[in-house]
C-alpha cells in the first residue's frame, strides 16, 4: 500500500482475498555460506538463499508468502555488490511470488572487516485457519516424497568449508563434481524455492505434512511434523545422491550418519501425503517443475519417537 522509503511498510491483508487468515512469520540468514560467496567473489545467487530460507518455511505450515524484508549489514558498502545482493532477493521474492517491501542497509565500520557482510531475513504470510498444516494428520500408511534439491542449499557450510580447504583447492578451481563449473559456481547453487508448487499441491488436498530439509538434515527435520508414535522410513535407493554430496562424503570421510544429520542429500522438501492422493500429488509436483521421488513411508513404532530411519544409506553415502 506504501512505496519505499517510510518508516514502515503497509500490506493489506483484505486485498489479498483471505476470509479468516493466520499470520504465519519466519526469519532466517545464509550463513556461512555468505564466506564462500565473499571469497569466489560471486553475490548474485545468495539473495536467492536468503529469501528461501525464510519462504520454504512458512509454505510447510501452509501459509503463502505475502511480504518479505531485508537486513544487509557491512563494513562499507560496495555498490555493485549490494546491488547483485539485492538483486538476488528480488528474484527469491519473484520465484516465491510475494513483495519485497523493505530492509535495512547498514554500515558499520570496524564491525566486518575487508568485503565481508551478513544478511538476515523476514518474511510474513497467511493461510486460512482451516488449512494450517500441522502435522497432526500424519498417519500410519502415508508416502513421502521428495522434492529433489538444486545442491546443498544453504545448511552445513562450516563443515563444507573445512572439507574444501583440506582438499587444498581454491574456489576458482574447477569443481571435481561438476564439469564446466568453477567450485565456487557450484557449491553456491540457490536454495530451490518449493512454495509454488507446494501450494498447489496443498490445494489440491491429501498433503499430510511438509518438511523442509535445513539444518539437521533428513534425520532432524522430518520427526518435526510426526507424532511420538510414528516412524518415517526412507529408502535410499529411491533417490539419487547429487554428485556434490558423494564428493564431500568422500573427501571428507564424513560417515553416512553425519551426512544424514547435516545436508539435506539432494532432498529439498520431503512431503508427506495420502496413500491414495500420492500418485495425484506426485503428478502436481511435476508439473509444477520439480523433480519428484517416493522415498519412503510412515509406520507406527513403540518407543519414544519419532524417528527417521534410512535403509540403504551405506550404498547412498559412501562413494
Amino acid at each position: 500500500m506504501s512505496g519505499l522509503g517510510g518508516f514502515g511498510a503497509l500490506f493489506d491483508l483484505k486485498e489479498a482475498g483471505f476470509t479468516d487468515p493466520v499470520l504465519v512469520a519466519a526469519t532466517d540468514g545464509v550463513g556461512t555460506k555468505l564466506k564462500v560467496a565473499i571469497e569466489a567473489g560471486k553475490h548474485d545467487t545468495v539473495g536467492i538463499d536468503l529469501v528461501a530460507m525464510c519462504v520454504n518455511d512458512l509454505v510447510v505450515q501452509g501459509a503463502e508468502p505475502l511480504f518479505f524484508l531485508d537486513y544487509f549489514a557491512t563494513g562499507k558498502l560496495n555498490i555493485e555488490d549490494g546491488g547483485r545482493i539485492i538483486s538476488g532477493i528480488a528474484e527469491g521474492c519473484r520465484q516465491a511470488g510475494c513483495a519485497l517491501i523493505g530492509g535495512e542497509t547498514a554500515e558499520m565500520p570496524g564491525m566486518y572487516s575487508g568485503g565481508d557482510y551478513d544478511l538476515a531475513g523476514f518474511a510474513v504470510g497467511a493461510v486460512e485457519r482451516e488449512s494450517i498444516l500441522s502435522g497432526a494428520d500424519v498417519a500410519e500408511g502415508d508416502v513421502i516424497l521428495g522434492l529433489a534439491s538444486n545442491g546443498l542449499h544453504s545448511n552445513g557450510f562450516s563443515l563444507v568449508r573445512k572439507v574444501v580447504e583440506a582438499s587444498g583447492l581454491d574456489y576458482t578451481a574447477p569443481a571435481p563434481f561438476a564439469e564446466g563449473r568453477s567450485l565456487g559456481e557450484s557449491l553456491l547453487e540457490p536454495t530451490r524455492i518449493y512454495v509454488k508448487s507446494s501450494l498447489a499441491a496443498i490445494r489440491a488436498g491429501g498433503v499430510h505434512g511438509l518438511a523442509h530439509i535445513t539444518g539437521g538434515g533428513l534425520l532432524e527435520n522430518i520427526p518435526r511434523v510426526m507424532a511420538d508414535t510414528l516412524e518415517a522410513r526412507l529408502d535410499a535407493g529411491a533417490w539419487p545422491l547429487p554428485p556434490v554430496f558423494s564428493w564431500l562424503a568422500g573427501q571428507g570421510g564424513i560417515e553416512r550418519q553425519e551426512m544424514a544429520r547435516t545436508f539435506n542429500c539432494g532432498i529439498g522438501m520431503a512431503v508427506i501425503v495420502s496413500a491414495d492422493r500420492a500418485d495425484e500429488l506426485e503428478k502436481i509436483f511435476r508439473n509444477a517443475g520439480e523433480t519428484v521421488y517416493a522415498i519412503g513411508r510412515i509406520s507406527a513404532h513403540e518407543g519414544d519417537g519419532p524417528w527417521v530411519r534410512i535403509d540403504g544409506a551405506e550404498d547412498l553415502w559412501h562413494p
